[in-house]
């Protein structure tokens, strides 16, 4: 029988199927950080239970850490104290922890990938909603709540009811300026926040076969922003340039044979899909949000739409103008932007900066905005430091922070104050998201490289 992608890779891994209820379904690969994982490890103690699989956990600092002198002691004493519970309980159960400080600390979602714990066909899971990143690879990956966290731990399996099938194609050559996050901000745009619920959705036409590995990731980490439980590339040569020689992905004859197995994982070419949408890429433009879901989008030469156009409820469309400020037939080009932040596990890694890198070149930061830039991990810093992006940053006036989290979600000592306008690379825009009070538009590396040299919401295309 003809399987799709998702097919083939989930009924793999089913244990057991529950009639009329959901399948037990084995975990490869399990992702830990500080926040959702300390009160799973406080169950598993409390009922006697130890972790089945330690070598397939794999725990790092992101959400709470600090990214300027990370050498000293963590101040807030709620974050120290989960990253204090993160390091003991890895040690307690034989897991592998990186800490602050450690050389490979970062994102979880930008650690991952990088160093070849991520593969083709894997099922991976994570306290965080954005786990849905992996998937770029032909993996199965999303976000589990804290019971599940600790299930995970306790049986390297979950129970979940197997989501149905979408396949959303783009096909046609982007244009000058049109990025990856352009890409996913224009799918959401036409999906809604709501459009994919209840759907895994496959990717799949030119512009995603042409796509580096980078931006499958920036991608299918927004996947979650629609409502997907998770979204998927197939793996091809790219994924395995991608892979090869990373440090945990196999090697010698083990290579070989897992290459084999991975250009399986195809959808066959008479396999249906529950749903099936395309996209033509010339229509696409550098977005930018100009409100508080990310599926209030637009290309950036448009204008805001009004209520009885725009997406939801008139009452609720117009609540969430008057928080950004902002009102209908508005263009965005031109807005105010005090902050500008780069970074996340949707646009920190390299190809991001490097991205950055192309437009400030030569300018100089204006005067009004403050400016985040804040790698992934360690390993996406010291490129940035190797390739001159750095000379290039801090001549125009950037500096460059630490690894995290950092602004995305304001659990750390990075937040856009109250009713400051933020242009950010990061995945949610939501009221309070980046801090109490803060206005966020969600963009790509390159619309808010160009904000921060202009001051305000600026064309890219125009600076290229």
């Amino acid at each position: 029988m003809s399987k799709t992608l998702f097919d083939k890779v989930w009924d793999s891994h089913v244990v057991r199927k529950i009639d009329g209820g959901p399948d037990v379904f084995f975990i490869d690969r399990h992702f830990i950080h500080e926040v959702t994982s300390p009160v799973a490890f406080l169950g598993l103690k409390q009922r006697g239970l130890s972790v089945l699989y330690p070598e397939r956990t794999f725990a790092t600092a992101d959400h709470n850490t600090p990214t300027i002198n990370q050498h000293l002691p963590v101040e807030d004493p709620l974050s120290a104290n989960q990253l204090k519970a993160l390091e003991d309980n890895s040690n307690e159960y034989g897991i592998s922890h990186w800490g602050l400080g450690h050389e490979k600390n970062g994102i979880v979602h930008v650690v991952g990938p990088e160093n070849g714990i991520t593969f083709p066909g894997a099922t991976i899971v994570c306290g965080d909603s954005h786990t849905s990143t992996h998937g770029a690879f032909g993996a199965i990956a999303f976000g589990i709540g804290t019971s599940e966290v600790e299930m995970v731990l306790s049986t390297q399996c979950i129970m979940q009811p197997k989501p149905k099938k979408m396949r959303i194609n783009v096909n046609g050559k982007l244009g000058k300026g049109v990025t990856p996050k352009d890409v996913a901000l224009y799918i959401i745009s036409q999906l809604s926040t709501s459009g994919a619920t209840g759907y895994f959705v496959e990717y799949a036409g030119d512009v995603f076969e042409n796509m580096t590995m980078e931006g499958r990731m920036t991608v299918c980490n927004l996947s979650i922003e629609m409502g997907a439980r998770g979204g998927m590339v197939a793996p091809d040569e790219t994924t395995f340039n991608y892979l090869k020689d990373k440090p945990l992905s196999p090697k010698g004859a083990a290579w070989d044979e897992a290459v084999a197995h991975w250009k399986t994982l195809k959808t066959d070419l008479d396999a249906t899909f529950d749903k099936e949408i395309t996209f033509n890429a010339a229509d696409i433009e550098p977005m930018i949000t100009f409100g508080t879901n990310p599926g209030m989008g637009i290309g950036i030469s448009e204008h805001i739409p009004t209520a009885d156009i725009g997406k939801g409820n008139v009452e609720t469309y117009k609540k969430s103008l008057d928080y950004m400020g902002y009102d209908e037939d508005e263009a965005m080009l031109g807005k105010k932007v005090d902050y500008v932040f780069l970074g996340s596990c949707t646009n920190g890694r390299i190809e991001d900066f490097r991205a950055f890198a192309s437009i400030v070149k030569g300018k100089k930061k204006a005067g009004n905005v403050t400016a985040w830039l804040v790698p992934g991990s360690h390993e996406v810093e010291s490129k940035i430091k190797e390739e001159g992006i750095l000379d290039i940053i801090t001549e125009a006036g950037f500096s460059l922070r630490q690894p995290g989290c950092s602004a995305c979600l304001a659990m750390n000592d990075d937040k856009i104050p109250a009713g400051k306008y933020a242009v950010s690379t990061s995945n949610r825009n939501f009221e309070g998201r980046q801090g109490p009070g803060a206005r966020t538009m969600l963009a790509s590396p390159l619309v808010a490289a160009a904000a921060a040299i202009t001051g305000v919401v600026t064309d890219p295309r125009d600076l290229l």
